[in-house]
């Protein structure tokens, strides 16, 4: 036996303490004693223990959805997550997460992913925050064969390789993805002989050998530890249950169950313990029954307050990190300059502030940024402008896995259109990581993204998607309408502790305004009344505005009608005070943005002046939308025109507010 008998002892209880864990879990579910739904790796202990013995303190793991054996093996409180299945308060995310989603940052285990492959990029984005810091940890990127056709694995890998990024990808190979054997999936006969196209030495291992695990495992790691480079660990095992409870198996044989059940792993080490002569029968007995014990006591602690649950409030008290105190003091000086150079300022101001501010993003460094929003940053600050491959899900993903641990990431989109490509880790990681650990990880990060019309990009170029983010909770929405906005809210986002995506309109880059000095700041969250008027309300965001400006300037000359226009300059938070404060003097409410009509902010703004009795009351008329058309965006120019909102459109818009019906 190659481990000392600590570590023999060690690995039998973690492996024996899964597998009743999961025993435990398989028995609540058939009483009905347990809610939604669980995957269980029985079969796959090895995988969990040897690799957890070759970790240290400090080395984070991201595990999959079939997480329980990686977490008891790093140390969490097995009543804590019985708890947590229970959805229980007493859980370890105080039933949030559930059995696909448990975090416990006190034994550096970032969460678990319902998604198959989605948290490799979160893994990749801790190793790139442990390498910034200077640290000499790791991080563990945990996914089973199925995940090995991800894309989000391939752009982790790739990245992890150009960068040298401290990251072991642990691949549980078990034969299966869900249904579907992985021998009829994956194109290779070696899955860890992907590593190669990217240059990252990898090893395959017998699963079901814990101390043959543990070797590779302890190998791996010394291997990154002394290069910073990535390695590749592929184990082979079996999970001897279903893809998740309700799965009966019928896609594989009894022939094929009872070979791999003759290998058990627990029942292989423990021969291997007695044939060792470190153990006898009775000392390996002794041991299985005390874990086994261990696991029952947890079980019946947390079915006796199985029924204490937090309230919806405290719950949706997790969904936003709490934001520092901020003095927003009155801007002492202005320099005019454009949209673009307002933008590059704030993030010089920042980086030269705060060294955990790193810029990540498509040829932002020598290039200066596809709209040169970035220009000569890299010179002054080399060491925090990180230029990415073409891998917008795999680098956004690591800028939330980043920021889990105190870095600000700024993530550069190049085209707004191309934040599709990045909303799993948008959506599923940076919206919902600090709900569903119960406030144990937050993502403080910024995304910015170039949206809109009248550049000639055609419709794959200039989308505005501002309101398909605006449905999720956990995000915040900036979009800001002139330069000094711009500044001062950028600031205020990459010192915000919360996800923010901050849309920047291409046609805004190259317009002129005063800017704001160092110090100045804006709130997010607070709408801005660019005009005061008394006739009419206009509510507008980013590029619309100006067109709302121009229009209330025409109208005061032509009709003498007095329009008071509103910057929401936040979409998410919406500012409705200001909004009810303006609707309920004026009696007239038109709302105007460049994205379409359905579904959009202008839906919201009625509402909520529909929702106020006062301000509805208050109506001299039925407030009105003018938006874009429902159409993409064409490529020809008179046609890119007439699908937004034009300055004629606004004024008659507003006409017919006052027209006597």
């Amino acid at each position: 036996m190659d481990f000392s008998k600590e570590q023999a002892q060690s690995a039998l209880s973690m492996m024996v303490r899964s597998r009743r864990f999961e025993e435990c879990i398989d028995e609540f579910f058939k009483r009905k004693e347990m809610h939604g739904t669980t995957h269980l790796s029985i079969g796959q202990e090895a995988c969990q223990a040897g690799l957890s013995l070759a970790l240290d303190q400090g080395d984070w793991i991201v595990p999959t959805h079939r997480c329980h054996g990686h977490t008891i093996a790093r140390g969490t409180n097995e009543r804590k997550l019985f708890s947590e299945m229970f959805g229980s308060a007493d859980g370890v995310c105080k039933g949030l997460g559930g059995s696909m989603h448990m975090t416990d940052v006190q034994t550096w285990n970032a969460g678990s992913s319902a998604v198959v492959g989605s948290g490799v990029n979160l893994a990749a984005g801790l190793a790139f925050a442990l390498k910034m810091q200077k640290s000499r940890a790791i991080s563990v990127a945990i996914f089973g064969d199925g995940a090995t056709s991800r894309g989000s694995l391939h752009e982790s890998m790739n990245l992890a390789s150009v960068w040298s990024l401290p990251v072991l990808f642990y691949c549980e190979n078990n034969e299966y993805g869900m249904s579907a054997a992985a021998s009829r999936m994956i194109s290779t006969s070696s899955i860890a002989s992907r590593a190669d196209s990217y240059s990252i030495k990898h090893e395959t291992v017998d699963g079901n050998d814990v101390e043959a695990v543990y070797a590779a495992a302890a190998k791996a790691v010394n291997y990154i530890r002394t290069t910073g480079k990535p390695f590749f660990l592929e184990v082979k095992t079996y999970r001897c249950c279903g893809h998740s409870k309700s799965d009966p198996c019928i896609y594989r044989s009894r022939e094929e169950e009872a070979a791999w059940s003759e290998r058990d792993p627990i029942f292989l080490f423990s021969r291997r313990m007695v044939d060792s002569g470190l153990f006898t029968e009775e000392d390996v007995s002794r041991l299985i029954l005390e874990a086994r014990k261990h696991i029952d006591e947890a079980a019946l602690d947390a079915t006796a307050i199985r029924d204490q649950r937090i309230s919806l409030d405290q719950a949706m008290e997790y969904i936003f990190a709490p934001e520092e105190e901020e003095v927003y003091r009155v801007c002492q000086t202005t320099t005019r300059m454009s949209y673009r150079e307002a933008i590059r300022q704030a993030l010089d101001e920042e980086m030269s502030r705060d060294k955990a501010v790193h810029l990540i993003g498509e040829d932002i460094a020598l290039y200066g940024g596809c709209f040169k929003v970035t220009g000569d940053l890299y010179a002054k600050h080399a060491q925090q402008i990180h230029e990415t491959p073409v891998s917008e899900e795999g680098f956004t993903g690591l800028a939330v896995g980043a920021s889990l641990l105190g870095l600000r990431p700024v993530v550069e989109i190049m085209y707004g259109d191309f934040s599709t490509l990045a909303s799993d880790p948008i959506i599923n990681h940076a919206a919902k990581i600090r709900f569903m650990s119960a406030g144990q990880l937050s993502a403080p990060m910024v995304l910015r993204a170039p949206i809109g019309s009248g550049t000639g990009h055609g419709a794959q170029h200039t989308q505005c998607l501002e309101a398909m983010f605006a449905n999720i909770p956990g995000l915040i929405i900036v979009a800001p309408s002139c330069p000094g906005d711009a500044k001062a809210l950028l600031k205020s986002a990459i010192r915000s502790n919360n996800p923010v995506l901050y849309f920047e309109h291409k046609h805004l880059y190259n317009n002129l305004g005063p800017v704001g000095d160092e110090q100045y700041l804006l709130p997010i969250g607070k709408a801005i009344i660019k005009k005061r008027g008394k006739d009419v309300t206009i509510v507008s965001y980013s590029h619309a505005v100006t067109t709302c400006l121009d229009a209330a300037a025409r109208l005061s000359l032509q009709d003498e009608i007095d329009v008071e226009v509103i910057d929401l300059a936040t979409l998410k938070p919406m500012d409705t005070q200001t909004i009810l404060r303006s609707v309920k003097k004026t009696g007239r409410l038109l709302v105007v943005h460049d994205s379409p009509e359905y579904g959009g902010y202008g839906a919201e703004v009625i509402a909520c002046v529909a929702g106020d009795s006062e301000a509805l009351s208050g109506l001299h008329v039925t407030p009105k939308r003018l938006c874009g058309k429902e159409s993409p965006i064409p490529f020809a120019p008179e046609l890119e025109c007439e699908v937004i909102p034009s300055t004629e459109a606004v004024m008659q818009a507003v006409r017919s507010l006052f027209e006597v019906v």
